[in-house]
């Protein structure tokens, strides 16, 4: 079933994980596997973890700063790799965007940006990138070429976006503060229109839902919003 066609969500699981996350970022779920970034704001170090999903159990951490740019975001996968923003901490600072291997861990290539990438989904024929607040999307091919940009249409601050079930999810903050809205939102790929809205709300901690990582798998809803000591929400939707 199209995710779009899903009234309601369950919370089913809640899996700690283990290990410091610091402030996390972005998630991808991957068969068994989860990856999540994170950053380190007082070592200046940016992080990449590998977990194993049905535990929390953490297999792999690797840092993945850059010099100055040591801010990795949200991030996607293909078949053999994770396409991973890692920025200046700050807005309209320099990204990184590598390419690392899923089974090394290493850089497979990299191409800079002049902004600040938060976000990043992986197309059939290029890259989606959310720059700070996403403000902006930019369209960049797997080589580096920035191909168009565009102001974001929704005033939504996307945290994760991902190319699912032939749609971009996006997952946010609409509004600021105590009444902030966690939404997924599904966009149309080629005009980012609106094809449908998902309303969440907070965990116990009163963080909410949409605050940081999201993926999508399967019929269900991944979530990472908390620091540490940081749990992933999984939710199944329900038609």
């Amino acid at each position: 079933m199209h995710f779009l066609l899903f009234l309601a969500w369950t919370l089913v699981r809640v899996i700690p994980l283990e290990g410091d996350t610091h402030h996390v970022q972005g998630i991808v779920v991957d068969g068994q596997r989860l990856w999540v970034t994170s950053v380190e704001r007082a070592a200046r170090k940016g992080w990449l973890f590998e977990y194993e999903l049905e535990t929390g159990k953490r297999l792999r951490a690797v840092e993945v700063q850059q010099g100055e740019m040591y801010h990795p975001g949200g991030f996607d996968h293909d078949e053999e790799s994770l396409w991973i923003p890692v920025a200046e901490y700050r807005p309209d600072g320099r990204t990184v965007i590598q390419r690392r291997s899923k089974e090394t861990l290493e850089v497979i290539s990299a191409f800079e940006s002049a902004d600040h990438i938060g976000a990043l989904a992986v197309l059939p024929d290029g890259l989606l990138a959310a720059n700070w607040d996403a403000r902006q999307f930019h369209l960049y091919s797997r080589e580096g070429k920035l191909l168009r940009t565009r102001a974001n249409p929704h005033g939504v601050r996307y945290q994760d976006i991902k190319r699912r079930y032939g749609s971009i999810a996006a997952s946010g903050l609409l509004g600021k503060g105590a009444t902030a809205r966690a939404v997924v939102d599904w966009l149309d790929p080629d005009t980012l229109g609106l094809l449908g809205r998902e309303t969440l709300g907070r965990t116990d901690r009163g963080v909410p839902y949409t605050n940081e990582g999201m993926d999508v798998r399967d019929g269900l809803l991944y979530l990472l919003p908390e620091d540490a000591p940081s749990r992933l929400f999984v939710f199944r939707g329900d038609s």
